[in-house]
């Protein structure tokens, strides 16, 4: 079966899934993996993407920073429940050259600037309390000036070995296109469902 481009593929159904999903239609779930195999998976927001990966942003001392450390092979999954769709993708995270993740991190609000400071993300929290004082403390430490991105905190860009678009279709006959990277670009088949 001919390719098509499953970047474009990905741009239209994302376009479709902003004009029909309630929230967050960038929201993706990544699922990584430890050194010792036990997994995890969470909702990430997509903060870029195109033929170089799907990028999102984090704290690097996170679980899934500290996984992704340990073992760079990561799944997303995008699921847009509105359209019946959902896009498996696979493949090896890099962490994003620092000056894309000062660019990114210079879009977001002061607020969330500030939270990124405060936060010790994925670490024990003894109670709420604690956590709000630290961002009272670090909103005063960035009074006046612009809130700098921590050394701490970056952005991850997956690069897709595998992308998978799976339609719904009545009585369960679901359609499933799986693109696949090989040394010559991208190939593309059928999965049964």
């Amino acid at each position: 079966m001919a390719a098509t481009d499953p970047f474009a593929l990905f741009d239209a159904w994302l376009q479709e899934a902003r004009g029909s999903e309630v929230n967050d239609p960038e929201a993706m779930a990544l699922a990584t993996a430890a050194a010792d195999g036990r997994s995890s998976v969470r909702a990430v927001l997509l903060k870029g993407h195109g033929p170089q990966g799907f990028v999102f942003y984090t704290n690097c001392g996170s679980r899934k920073a500290q996984e992704i450390a340990a073992n760079p092979n990561v799944a997303l999954l995008f699921h847009w429940k509105s359209l019946r769709r959902q896009v498996r993708i696979e493949g090896v995270a890099h962490e994003v050259d620092p000056s894309e993740a000062d660019a990114y991190f210079a879009t977001r609000s002061r607020e969330s600037q500030i939270g990124a400071w405060a936060s010790d993300q994925s670490r024990p929290l003894p109670d709420r309390a604690l956590f709000e004082a630290r961002y009272e403390e670090s909103k005063r430490k960035f009074e006046g000036m612009a809130v700098p991105r921590p050394p701490y905190w970056s952005g991850y860009r997956v690069v897709p070995e595998r992308i998978e678009f799976w339609s719904d279709r009545p009585h369960r006959l679901h359609e499933r296109r799986l693109f696949t990277l090989t040394g010559n670009g991208w190939i593309e088949g059928l999965l049964y469902p």
